[in-house]
């Protein structure tokens, strides 16, 4: 059975931001809580899962463990919006009430992708 075009969209979404990740690898590094260790490699194990499993929703066989990798991978990132709503260099600059958005979105894109399951 076919996906809708959102299906692919999101799947084509989870990839870039996964892209982002090593084409602008100190903004990432920036807004991440001052307790995670050794920033630079979550910054890139992180953008190498995006993109991994934004690609396994392209393969009927791998769908489920992509759309159940990302909806931890969106949990996880919860402390990373946190910590730019308390600290304003990892805000860099984004009014406070646009970060306050992004939690709720956070739980949209959730159940976004578990409506896919």
């Amino acid at each position: 059975m076919e996906a809708p075009w959102h299906f692919y969209f999101l799947a084509c979404l989870f990839i870039l931001a996964g892209i982002l990740h090593f084409l602008f690898p100190r903004v990432y590094r920036r807004i991440l809580p001052p307790w995670i260790p050794s920033k630079t490699m979550v910054v890139y194990v992180s953008g190498v899962l995006e993109i991994l499993f934004g690609t396994c929703l392209f393969f009927p066989s791998f769908r489920i463990a992509g759309l159940y990798g990302i909806m931890i991978l969106l949990v996880l990132f919860l402390p990373v919006h946190t910590n730019m709503l308390r600290d304003s260099n990892a805000a860099m600059g984004i009014p406070s009430w646009i970060l306050l958005l992004r939690i709720p979105l956070q739980g949209l894109l959730i159940y976004w992708v578990y409506t896919y399951l």
